[in-house]
C-alpha cells in the first residue's frame, strides 16, 4: 500500500485553554483587557464579539477560570446568579422564547449585580423584544478584529504544535503572505497540513504546504 493510500489515524488533540495560551496582538488587545478588567464592567456585564475562531471561547474560558463563572450555550435552563457566560447569543435575535429568557436572565443578574459575559459572532441584530434590545444596548461591547500577522504567526505556531509538529519561520512566512486572514482557515490549513505529513511520512515544509494548501500560487 502507497503511504498517500495508508490509513492515517486521528489522535485526540490538548487545546491549551489557559490565559498564557492566549496570544495577544492589536486585533485581540483591548478584548483581552476588558476581560482582565472584568470586575468594572458597567453594569456587570459584556457583550464580546468575534468571527469565528478568533478566542472568544478561549477567553470566555479564561473569564470563567477567574471569576468561577458557569459556561452555558442557552439562558433558559440557568438557575441563581453566579457568574455566568452565555455563548453565541446572536444564535438568539428572533426566536421569541430565546429573546425572552435572555431578557429575564440579563433583569435577574442586574438585580444581583452579578457579572455576565455574552458572546457571539456578531453584536445580536433584528431582535424583536423591544426591553431585551434596550438592555443590550446598554452593555458594553467589545470585538476581536480579524488576526494581523503577529497573531496569525502565533496561532499557526500553536496550532501545529497542538499537533506536535515543529514548523520552520520561512514555512509560517509562507503561509502567512498566501492564507485566507482567518483562524478559521488557519486551523483547517494545519488540520490539512497535518494529514499529509503523516500521509507523506515527511515534515511540513513550503513543499508540502505548496502541493496540499490548495492554493493556485
Amino acid at each position: 500500500m502507497s503511504a498517500d493510500a495508508q490509513y492515517v489515524m486521528e489522535l485526540p488533540l490538548r487545546a491549551a485553554r489557559g490565559r498564557a495560551d492566549f496570544m495577544v496582538s492589536g486585533s485581540n488587545a483591548i478584548a483581552v483587557e476588558m476581560i482582565d478588567q472584568w470586575a468594572d464592567w458597567p453594569r456587570g456585564r459584556l457583550v464580546l464579539v468575534g468571527p469565528a475562531r478568533s478566542g472568544k471561547t478561549h477567553l470566555a474560558s479564561v473569564w470563567a477560570e477567574q471569576s468561577g463563572a458557569e459556561i452555558a450555550a442557552a439562558p433558559g435552563a440557568i438557575d441563581g446568579t453566579r457568574p455566568l457566560v452565555i455563548e453565541d447569543v446572536d444564535r438568539l435575535a428572533g426566536d421569541p422564547d430565546g429573546e425572552a429568557a435572555l431578557f429575564h436572565l440579563i433583569n435577574r443578574y442586574d438585580g444581583a449585580r452579578a457579572p455576565l459575559l455574552l458572546t457571539g459572532q456578531a453584536v445580536p441584530g433584528e431582535i424583536v423584544l423591544p426591553d431585551l434590545r434596550s438592555r443590550l444596548a446598554a452593555t458594553a461591547q467589545v470585538e476581536i478584529g480579524p488576526p494581523d500577522d503577529a497573531l496569525l504567526s502565533s496561532v499557526l505556531i500553536k496550532l501545529f504544535a497542538d499537533r506536535q509538529l515543529r514548523v520552520e519561520p520561512k514555512v509560517i512566512g509562507y503561509i502567512i503572505n498566501r492564507m485566507e486572514r482567518s483562524c478559521a482557515a488557519a486551523e483547517a490549513l494545519v488540520e490539512r497540513l497535518d494529514t499529509a505529513s503523516l500521509r507523506a511520512k515527511k515534515r511540513v515544509t513550503i513543499a508540502l504546504v505548496r502541493d496540499h494548501a490548495g492554493w493556485e500560487i
